[in-house]
């Protein structure tokens, strides 16, 4: 299992419910620019590697840049994620590294869930076409890396991650979680170099580690049910360490990206790019360990169910069972308000981590009480309105 940033499980998942308007608009600018660099330069299917962790890269490049780079940014077209609406969208060296980074750990990211052979993937075909995109999209990301950027950390993932996982000797969730977490820190440290500002470095390469061993975490601890089903290496039971010691650590990185990002150099210009990396990286990334210790307080869904305990265990799909399946959770509207949901292909239970994104319920002024006093973090709460 390889944590990276992920397309539809990314932990930094805003919406309207819990930014202003102001920084809503500003996060779906980056998105937007995330996505449309993707396409101009691999192509449209590239787009579908756009995801909601990278373009964190592409904020902090913003925030920190000086005065004037906001002449980088473009009008994009209308959209059906924007309701087919026309809106102005981040572009220049930041998106660029945010879009780098983002199909290269997906195609990483492929490959694992090739290797695995989960859900569709356990067939030849749909193996075959994704292994082949995978390729195509590391091929292509490593001939246009950005200025100056060493792609080598993110290159790695993959193998070093194969090694954690096949090593002989006892690992630790450090060991495991490492590739990801100096991946994430090269990425989050070149944004200082990008922008000008090669004393934010440091720090941002503190904040790159804590995030992507977080992004591990979290996701191991989403996976473990499923992964213990199938028989698939999880660090949280690979390591010994368990749930509460994972969970544990998790919180920990929260700490750490929120003191590492204190002493992030961001120049007053740029405002709002500023308080969207403090909402994203410091609130967003706690609301999400909130959200995965929520799930794991659920009844686990390791052994399938007895009759009469829940219904009947179903039976993994064939490829075009699973596609009519999937078409009907997006039609009936499952796929956006219906937690857990069922696997289209395997059959089986699993979190939906679209459900729960427009919780509103937690939005109150207490969301002010770990700010510094400068009102940064009270832009996206009810008491900032």
């Amino acid at each position: 299992m390889i944590t990276t940033f992920l397309p539809v499980l990314g932990i930094v998942r805003p919406c309207r419910h819990h930014l202003s308007p102001a920084l809503h608009r500003r996060w779906m600018a980056h998105l937007c620019g995330t996505c449309l660099t993707l396409r101009d330069g691999h192509g449209q299917l590239a787009r579908t590697a756009t995801n909601v962790d990278a373009l964190l890269v592409s904020v902090l490049t913003a925030a920190q840049s000086p005065a004037g780079d906001d002449a980088a940014d473009r009008r994009a077209g209308p959209c059906p994620a924007r309701g087919m609406r026309t809106a102005t969208v981040v572009s220049g060296e930041g998106a660029q590294l945010a879009a780098h980074a983002a199909l290269l750990l997906a195609a990483g990211h492929l490959t694992d869930h090739v290797d695995d052979g989960q859900g569709v993937l356990r067939h030849r075909p749909a193996a075959a076409l994704t292994r082949r995109v995978a390729e195509r999209w590391s091929t292509r990301a490593r001939a246009t890396a950005p200025r100056g950027f060493d792609p080598s950390a993110l290159l790695a993932v993959p193998a070093r991650q194969h090694a954690v996982e096949h090593a002989a000797g006892a690992v630790t969730l450090s060991d495991a979680t490492a590739p990801t977490a100096d991946a994430v820190s090269a990425a989050f440290a070149h944004t200082a170099v990008l922008a000008g500002r090669p004393g934010n470095a440091a720090p941002l390469a503190t904040a790159g580690a804590a995030f992507g061993r977080l992004a591990h975490l979290l996701d191991a601890l989403d996976d473990l049910d499923d992964d213990r089903r199938a028989g698939r290496w999880n660090p949280v039971d690979a390591t010994g360490a368990g749930v509460a010691a994972t969970r544990d650590l998790a919180r920990r990185q929260v700490e750490i990206l929120g003191a590492s990002l204190a002493v992030v150099e961001l120049p007053s210009e740029h405002a709002l790019d500023a308080r969207l990396a403090h909402r994203l990286l410091v609130h967003e990334t706690e609301r999400a360990v909130d959200r995965t210790c929520v799930r794991l307080e659920q009844p686990s869904t390791d052994q399938p169910p007895h009759p009469g305990d829940g219904g009947p265990t179903r039976d993994p799909r064939g490829f075009f069972a699973g596609c009519a399946a999937a078409a009907g959770l997006c039609c009936t509207g499952q796929l956006c308000c219906t937690d857990p949901i069922v696997g289209p292909w395997s059959g089986q239970p699993r979190p939906n981590p679209c459900a729960s994104c427009c919780d509103c319920t937690s939005c109150g002024c207490d969301c002010c009480d770990a700010c510094s006093g400068d009102g940064c973090c009270c832009d996206g709460c009810c008491c900032g309105d």
